[in-house]
Order: structure tokens, then C-alpha cells, then sequence
């Protein structure tokens, strides 16, 4: 079979996955990701099997079945400890302003210009009550940044008009996002 695939033979890689797709289910059944389930165990474990079938050479002296279940349990292993390492939790784990912010505040953007004229300096207005009642609970210079990331500008925009650097500004916005977050949720309305 694995002289079909080297062949090119149409098909053929496809034959030996379904052959092999019980090793990959064996292979992911004692591993857990966190947040996952097996079907992404079990993925993992196909693209080491396709890696298997693709790179195996029986020149080496090892059994397709042998050197495939190593690229499998390789494969799953490295999805396991990537998993673990937690590289990716601040983003994970983020809080989205999109989330804490009341309809009223999500009024900018996009909804502005559907408005009529006298809708959309209401709207401006309740957007500055917002502002204002959440200023208490943020700095100065996070309530401007605020501010400024509601009418829609860019870290890039935001920086420039306040003078900082694009990594402060995304401090602020995480610190802001982080304080709104915590905020019970009767004073997520302005009022």
C-alpha cells in the first residue's frame, strides 16, 4: 500500500488513513486537552499520520505501522504539552469589551452612521454619560483611551493623538477591560 502512495497513486493516502484511523483512536484515547475533546485528539492524530504516510521511508528499516504510531503519538503528545504550557491563556482568557460594554456605548461606529442626524448626537451624548460614569473606576488617561477606542480609533491612532507608544495604549485597554470586567453588572448601564 505504502508503494501506492509513493506512486502518487489517487486515493491511496486516503486508503491508508482509514486503514490506520483506529491506531490514531487508540493513540488519543489516554490524553486529555484542556477545553478540547477527542475529536481534536484525534485530529491531531491524523495529521501525524498523514505526516507518516508522507515522509515514511521503509529504507530505514522500521514497519509503516511501527513508524506511524510514533509520528501519532508524537503528533497528540505535542498538542498535550502546547496545550499545558498556557502560552496562549491571556488571550484565552480575555475579557472583550464588546461584552462589558452596554448597547448604549456600542452605539459609535457603524450604528452612528445609520442614524439621522439628531439620532446620532443622542447618541453622542449618551455615549459621554457612559464615559463619565465609568471615569470613576479608571484613571485619566485610561478613561481618555477609552474614549478614543469607542469612536473607533486604532492602537496606532490612539497612541499618536495621546503621545504614548502602541504597547501602552494596549496596557491601558487591558487594564480597562480588566476593571470594567469586575464591575457588578448594574453599573455596566449608564445612567
Amino acid at each position: 500500500m505504502q508503494s501506492l502512495v509513493r506512486d502518487h497513486v489517487p486515493g491511496a493516502e486516503e486508503a491508508l488513513a482509514e486503514r490506520y484511523i483506529r491506531i490514531v483512536r487508540m493513540c488519543a484515547r489516554p490524553y486529555f486537552l484542556t477545553g478540547g475533546d477527542s475529536e481534536d485528539l484525534i485530529q491531531e492524530g491524523m495529521l501525524g499520520l498523514l505526516s507518516a504516510i508522507r515522509e515514511y521511508d521503509e529504507a530505514k528499516g522500521a514497519s509503516f505501522k511501527t513508524y506511524a504510531q510514533a509520528c501519532i503519538l508524537n503528533r497528540i503528545r505535542s498538542a498535550v504539552r502546547s496545550d499545558q504550557r498556557m502560552k496562549n491563556a491571556p488571550l484565552n482568557d480575555g475579557v472583550s469589551l464588546d461584552e462589558v460594554l452596554s448597547d448604549e456605548s456600542q452605539s459609535l461606529g457603524a450604528q452612528l452612521y445609520a442614524r439621522s442626524p439628531e439620532e446620532q448626537v443622542l447618541a453622542r451624548e449618551t455615549d459621554k454619560e457612559f464615559i463619565s460614569a465609568y471615569s470613576r473606576c479608571l484613571s485619566k488617561f485610561e478613561a481618555r483611551i477609552l474614549s478614543l477606542y469607542l469612536d473607533g480609533l486604532t492602537y496606532g491612532e490612539i497612541a499618536a493623538e495621546t503621545g504614548r507608544d502602541t504597547k501602552a495604549v494596549d496596557n491601558a485597554v487591558q487594564r480597562i477591560r480588566r476593571k470594567l470586567a469586575k464591575l457588578p453588572s448594574g453599573e455596566n448601564s449608564a445612567s
